[in-house]
């Protein structure tokens, strides 16, 4: 099978006949193949399709891992292997041989099934205590070294978080929907109300199901009875009657395991999130009439309260009820038997500006201490959305619905600051109004979208100022996964006028574009200090670490804010910093000073004096 085409996946134990998905296992090399073949598509149809022809051989006990894997995730999360692990993942044979985080060979012929690496990695992230790393890099060892190339490859992109093979969440939800037959809108749903896109497909696809009974599989024949009108694919017409009425069931099947995910108080749903806009002009182009509301630079926090009971999570679901008291106990102040709120979390100072969001960020974060963390550093909530009141779902509701019944059931201390307009002079003073006061800017909202959890759509626009600074590049690390053998990371550093030098203040590689990738590499290496040894970059799909430069080469960045940093001497470091264009018509002396990083710094952090 070619990296352009995918047919069905390679099971174990192998059969001669009989559906693929009755075998235990697929090889991770199916895996890889479909990944390489959705990565040389740029149409979406066609990424749909490659990734549902694999998941309708996927066994059901491995559906699971396969979605997490292409979706770039691994099930565990975070498993402990930095970059500094994986850096010998690729290297095998003679001279290495003495480190126990390096194979000593490569597979000849794919052997790896998906159910292999979970459990590898599943062991990997257990490991914990003295001389943790080197068990990890040593359990990392030993399955690279059943891996054939080009497993090693996706791999250590999948453990980088660098897949980078174009299939978004929305293309995965979709492939999910077109391998079980069903309208991508149920998918959708299910996913936005459950919150893991693994555990949805298990759902849909952990059945039994017919083989299809060729690479199209079954296909819709128009929406479902209770759903009218849903997009995406539905039960389909296969070639024989008894091949269409299994195909029917299965879908039913799929159907009734889907909408089974339901708003339940007390389980987390997907944040809804807004999309970006440069200014408020082009905000109101998209939504007006509007509501704009605070962005208050806090963590997202979503409050689900059932009776005396209340359960507070982040954005990402995780569950820190018991770190922040407060919360809760505002939540149980509210005369309510049960809700689900939106909001976000914020350490004000004593004027009511915020605090720098790194503050925010440490009380949320720490499990120690929590009622000296609450005295000296408590967080105030401010609510912007309602998603069920007492026994009532409205996620499906309007905006402005919602937003009527949150303003009676929450007091207005605790509501995010909101006007509604569609008028750009209104909203560009309450925009400047919330920035003065500290704030990230404001959302802009529609009034009558529903909440679209999980979603990142029109209905939501965030404006924000935007901060730039001309840095100095000082390194760039060599890129892997789909940046292999490209410079990426780059270590950025701010003028010292006293001393003469320069003072690093954080690395980025966002914002880089594959032809600026290409061009900075040239430059970076023209400039390297010291000079590459004679052949030393000749396969640059090899390369690996740090090449450190000349500080000749000046680059435009943006960032959202600057913080304290105990890692870079300065003392500080950018926030999302992210890359706008190289200045090479800008000298060096001509680049932004720490002076100016520090001023910025001190406007954020003023109420800490």
């Amino acid at each position: 099978m070619g990296p352009g085409e995918v047919g069905a996946a390679t099971a174990r134990p192998h059969t001669s006949a009989g559906s693929l998905r009755d075998n235990l296992c697929v090889l991770l090399t199916d895996l890889v193949d479909a990944s390489a073949a959705v990565a040389g598509t740029s149409a979406r149809s066609a990424k749909i399709e490659q990734i549902a022809a694999l998941l309708r051989h996927v066994p059901p006990g491995e559906v699971k891992v396969a979605v997490a894997f292409l979706s770039g995730e691994i099930l565990q999360g975070q498993i402990g292997v930095g970059y500094a692990a994986l850096g010998g993942l690729l290297r095998v044979g003679a001279g290495v041989r003495d480190d126990p985080g390096v194979p000593e060979a490569r597979a000849a012929a794919p052997t790896l099934t998906l159910t292999d690496v979970d459990v590898a990695f599943e062991a990997i992230g257990a490991v914990a205590g003295p001389g943790s790393q080197a068990e990890r890099r040593r359990l990392l060892a030993e399955i690279f070294g059943r891996a054939t190339e080009g497993e090693r490859e996706f791999l250590v992109r999948l453990l980088a978080g660098d897949l980078g093979q174009g299939a978004l969440e929305g293309i995965m939800t979709d492939a999910v929907a077109r391998a079980a037959g069903v309208p991508a809108e149920e998918v959708r749903r299910a996913h936005q109300l459950g919150g893991s896109l693994p555990e949805v497909a298990q759902a849909a696809l952990g059945g039994p199901r017919p083989d299809s009974p060729g690479a199209d599989g079954p296909q819709p024949d128009g929406p479902t009875p209770d759903r009218p009108g849903a997009d995406g694919p539905g039960p389909g017409s296969p070639e024989s009657g008894d091949d269409s009425a299994d195909a029917d069931a299965a879908a039913r099947r799929a159907l009734t395991a889907l909408r089974s995910f339901t708003l339940r108080v007390g389980r987390p749903v997907r944040p809804m999130l807004a999309a970006s806009a440069p200014d408020i002009a082009a905000a109101l182009g998209r939504i007006s009439p509007a509501a704009a509301e605070w962005k208050i630079d806090g963590i997202r926090i979503q409050v689900h309260r059932a009776g005396d009971q209340v359960a507070v999570f982040t954005r990402t679901l995780e569950d820190i009820t018991a770190r922040v008291p407060e919360i809760a106990e505002a939540a149980l102040s509210l005369r309510v038997s049960a809700a689900v709120l939106d909001g976000e979390a914020v350490a004000l100072a004593p004027d009511g500006r915020p605090r720098p969001f790194q503050v925010t960020a440490a009380r949320t974060a720490s499990q120690t201490d929590v009622g000296r963390q609450r005295a000296e550093t408590p967080l105030t909530p401010f609510l912007f959305d309602l998603l069920h009141l007492n026994s009532a779902d409205l996620i499906d509701a309007p905006a402005s619905e919602r937003h009527r019944l949150l303003s009676q059931v929450v007091p207005v201390a605790l509501l995010t600051p909101r006007i509604v307009t569609d008028d750009p002079a209104v909203a560009q003073d309450f925009f400047a109004g919330a920035v003065a006061r500290g704030h990230e800017g404001v959302v802009l909202k529609s009034l009558d979208s529903p909440y679209r959890a999980g979603r990142r759509g029109s209905e939501w626009i965030k404006v924000k100022p935007r901060h730039t600074l001309d840095l100095v590049i000082l390194a760039a690390e060599w890129g892997h996964g789909r940046r292999r053998g490209v410079l990426s990371n780059l270590h950025l550093g701010a003028r010292d006028p006293e001393t003469g030098g320069l003072v690093m203040l954080g690395k980025t590689f966002k914002g880089l574009t594959d032809q600026m990738l290409a061009w900075q590499t040239t430059r970076l290496l023209e400039l390297a200090d010291p000079p590459p040894r004679n052949g030393e970059h000749e396969d640059r799909r090899e390369a690996f670490g740090v090449v450190r430069v000349r500080p000749e080469l000046v680059v435009e960045i943006a960032f959202d804010g600057v913080q304290a940093s105990r890692r870079y001497p300065g003392g500080l470091a950018l926030r999302f910093a992210r890359v706008i264009r190289f200045r090479p018509d800008k000298n060096p002396a001509e680049a932004d000073t720490i002076g100016a990083v520090r001023e910025i710094w001190a406007q954020g952090a003023a109420d800490e004096g």
